[in-house]
């Protein structure tokens, strides 16, 4: 296109020129004195349009004339006035800003996600996302920082109200009366095994062969050992701690009743025991201090981050449980208003901050683009972009010239 421009401009030039050649010869006519005037203006014209484009840009036919090759000589002025220009008319901060106000940056941005959501290169980056997202987590921060918060809150339980809530909550649930129903049971099993009777007799007997009496006492005790041996000793004993148990287990048994309220008096009396809490109480500082939790902590949690890992890398993970929930997530905030106006809200100052802080760099920017080109580069690009209307100027100034011309012989004519 400026080629063809430069032709069309180069033409009339040449044609001003034929022209003013050809009507020499009929200067004696009015008409072809007034055609000569024309055709002379028009080629002057022509000329002087093509020497002030030329130069714009170079020295016209090569010769340093004085005041020619403006742009190479005063490169530095014009790429300051442009920077300037850029920053303080053109793309002002406030320019930007305003600019940015009016695009309502939210919603456009919701919607692209929105619509973009379910294409095979986001449900990648989802993917890609949440597998660096663990495995950059650091786990041994994460454990030394749980123990240092579960030490914290340990040393923080007040132990006497801890102890009063447990002693509160066996006593509500009835579990004094459960442990003693345990007990009783696994006595009875005990006491119930063949091996159990043996046992039971022989530590009466050594029991009663220990036991010294004075005279008739002693003649009966021996007398008692001399009629009954240890296999029925024990099962006497046997029978009676068999018998004992029963008792005890039924509800409605006084022993049983009076055994249970001396359990709960007891813990009652542990809600007020000092010496009870300061023993319970240095063993939760001792406990704590020796406690080096961080090493159990950092395997449970290298082993959730592993199984995290293999989780997000399923090839479900993305549909079945990121984007439903990205979607519901999208949906929420769409039918809020208030979400958005508050996400438009914290971009615009995030754009605002990083438009103060980052002005400056477009005219950095420009400058250091435009020194990378040497001059006839630079040329060529302007004139490949407004050339076509710098050879205008030639071809108008030719044709103004030639019927000013006409205007100013007819004039001279006339008169």
């Amino acid at each position: 296109m400026v080629a063809r421009s430069k032709y069309l401009a180069g033409s009339s030039l040449a044609f001003m020129g034929v022209g003013f050649i050809i009507t020499l010869p009929f200067q004696s006519s009015a008409a072809g004195t007034i055609l000569q005037g024309g055709f002379e203006s028009g080629l002057v014209g022509g000329l002087a349009d093509w020497f002030a484009v030329t130069a714009l840009f170079r020295h016209p036919m090569g010769i340093p004339i004085p005041h020619t090759a403006l742009l190479p000589k005063n490169r530095q002025r014009v790429t300051k006035g442009l920077i300037h220009m850029l920053e303080n008319e053109w793309l002002t901060k406030e320019s930007i800003t305003g600019k940015l106000k009016q695009m309502q940056l939210a919603e456009k941005i919701l919607t692209i996600l929105e619509e973009k959501l379910h294409s095979d290169s986001v449900k990648k980056a989802i993917s890609i996302i949440a597998q660096q997202t663990i495995l950059n987590i650091h786990t041994e921060q994460i454990a030394a920082f749980i123990e240092k918060e579960v030490k914290a809150y340990l040393s923080s339980v007040n132990t006497a109200s801890l102890l009063k809530s447990a002693i509160d909550q066996v006593i509500a649930h009835k579990y004094e009366e459960m442990a003693l129903d345990y007990v009783l049971i696994k006595t009875k099993e005990w006491t119930e095994k063949a091996g159990t009777r043996n046992q039971l007799g022989n530590l009466a007997m050594k029991a009663i062969q220990n036991i010294e009496l004075d005279g008739f006492l002693q003649f009966a005790l021996k007398s008692f050992m001399n009629v009954i041996d240890a296999e029925k000793l024990g099962g006497i004993l046997q029978d009676l701690i068999i018998r004992g148990v029963q008792s005890l287990q039924d509800g409605s048994n006084e022993n049983r009743q009076a055994l249970l309220n001396k359990i709960r008096t007891e813990l009652e009396k542990g809600k007020e025991n000092d010496q009870l809490l300061k023993g319970i109480e240095t063993w939760k500082e001792n406990m704590i201090v020796n406690w080096d939790a961080s090493k159990q902590i950092n395997e449970v949690l290298q082993q959730t981050k592993q199984k995290g890992l293999l989780f997000v890398k399923d090839a479900a993970f993305v549909d079945t449980y990121a984007l439903p929930f990205l979607t519901r997530l999208l949906d929420h905030i769409k039918k809020n208003p208030e979400y958005v106006s508050n996400i438009e809200n914290v971009m615009q100052v995030q754009i605002a901050q990083l438009i103060e802080k980052n002005h400056s760099k477009i005219g950095k920017l420009v400058q250091e683009n435009l020194d990378k080109l040497d001059d006839e580069t630079l040329i060529s690009m302007i004139e490949n972009n407004v050339g076509k209307d710098l050879q205008w100027i030639r071809v108008n100034g030719a044709v103004c010239g030639f019927f000013i011309g006409l205007c100013l012989e007819g004039i001279k004519f006339f008169i």
